[in-house]
C-alpha cells in the first residue's frame, strides 16, 4: 500500500512540475564587436489584456511606475566589459533591467541588485546608470521579447509597443 501511495503521489508531482510556466524564461546573446552581452528574462503574454496604460485604464503595466521588464525573477543584463549604453559607460558586470514605461519614452535602469524577484525589493538608490529609449508601434506581439542585434540594438517588445536602447 506505502508503494502506491509513494507512486501515485510521484506521478501527481511530476504532472505539477511538467506543465509550461505561463511566463516562460528567455536568453538573448549576442557578441557586439569585443562585448559579449546575455540578456536573461521571462515572456509574459498579453491574452487579451490591456497591457501599458495608465492605472485608470487598468493597465497591467501602468505608465510612469517601475516594471520588471517581464516576468518572475527580474531581467538581467550580463556585460563582459564595459559597455556604452545610450552613449552612457556601464561597467563590466551583471545588473537587473527595469523600465518605467511612458507613452512615448520609457527610462531603462541598471540596477546592481541583479538577484530580484520582480521589481518588491526595487530600490531607486541601486540604480547604475538610467537612460532613455523613444517608443515606436510594432507588430503586435503576444509574449514579451527582448532582442539583442550584431549592431548593439537592445529592444523591448509586446503588444503594439517597441523601445530600443543602444549597446557598444
Amino acid at each position: 500500500m506505502k508503494k502506491l501511495i509513494f507512486a501515485l503521489l510521484s506521478f501527481i508531482s511530476l504532472s505539477v512540475f511538467a506543465q509550461n510556466q505561463a511566463s516562460p524564461p528567455a536568453t538573448a546573446i549576442q557578441k557586439i564587436g569585443n562585448l559579449n552581452v546575455i540578456v536573461k528574462y521571462y515572456q509574459p503574454s498579453v491574452k487579451g489584456r490591456l497591457v501599458f496604460g495608465t492605472k485608470e485604464q487598468k493597465a497591467l503595466v501602468p505608465y510612469g511606475e517601475v516594471w520588471r521588464t517581464g516576468a518572475n525573477e527580474a531581467t538581467t543584463i550580463e556585460l563582459s566589459k564595459d559597455a556604452q549604453i545610450q552613449g552612457q559607460t556601464l561597467a563590466k558586470g551583471t545588473y537587473s533591467v527595469f523600465t518605467i514605461p511612458g507613452p512615448t519614452e520609457w527610462t531603462v535602469i541598471f540596477n546592481k541588485v541583479a538577484k530580484q524577484w520582480g521589481a518588491y525589493s526595487y530600490k531607486a538608490d541601486q540604480d547604475v546608470l538610467r537612460v532613455t529609449g523613444k517608443v515606436s508601434e510594432s507588430k503586435p506581439t503576444e509574449q514579451f521579447t527582448i532582442t539583442l542585434s550584431n549592431t548593439g540594438q537592445l529592444s523591448f517588445i509586446w503588444d503594439k509597443t517597441s523601445v530600443s536602447v543602444y549597446v557598444k
